[in-house]
């Protein structure tokens, strides 16, 4: 694995973070830091974003969920990396950011990606499993037993987890490793 994963770079060449962001944080689109997009939330620097996409390893025709999927960047970054083969689901619990999300997305003729809300009594979409990949943006407090069971035998996840990059690589049904890859900080996962 490589931070500096040159699919993860055209990913991110393609799809543009301004895009994503409202209106008033466009001049600060190339600033490498977290821009805040209402509801307490922010679009993740772009340096932090190319490191969780390239540790999570995205193949094309890879189903993948985007969990706290926030202003949509990251799942259009997502489903470019997943191609038409595959199919990305990014969640988030605020309606307005749901809304924004999907009217970027539309502009990136992506139909293989879709934001829908998050169910607040369900983290993830457990209805949806499993995934190869599962992406999130938010730090818990301890590894997510609920993410880790939607994750497909082979999948992989990568979520901050007390300020540290959790790697979990599900190798069966009963079996998981983590690695832990570094300090970060992010929003809380609600």
């Amino acid at each position: 694995m490589r931070l500096d994963d040159e699919r993860v770079r055209a990913a991110m060449r393609a799809v543009r973070r301004a895009d994503f962001l409202p209106e008033v944080q466009r001049p600060f689109t190339d600033d490498d830091r977290p821009l805040p997009i209402g509801f307490n939330q922010t679009c993740s620097q772009p340096t932090t974003v190319r490191h969780l996409l390239s540790l999570l390893e995205v193949a094309e025709g890879d189903r993948v969920l985007d969990v706290g999927s926030g202003s949509g960047w990251t799942t259009a970054l997502l489903a470019t990396l997943a191609g038409p083969a595959g199919a990305v689901l990014g969640v988030d619990l605020v309606d307005e950011l749901v809304s924004r999300s999907r009217a970027s997305l539309e502009a990136y003729e992506l139909p293989w990606a879709s934001v829908q809300r998050a169910d607040p009594d369900a983290l993830g979409r457990p209805d949806d499993a499993p995934y190869d990949r599962i992406l999130v943006s938010a730090e818990s407090a301890k590894l997510p037993q609920a993410l880790v069971d939607q994750l497909a035998v082979g999948g992989r996840m990568v979520v901050p987890v007390s300020g540290r990059l959790s790697v979990v690589q599900r190798h069966g049904p009963d079996r998981t490793e983590v690695r832990q890859v570094g300090h970060y900080r992010f929003v809380p996962l609600r």
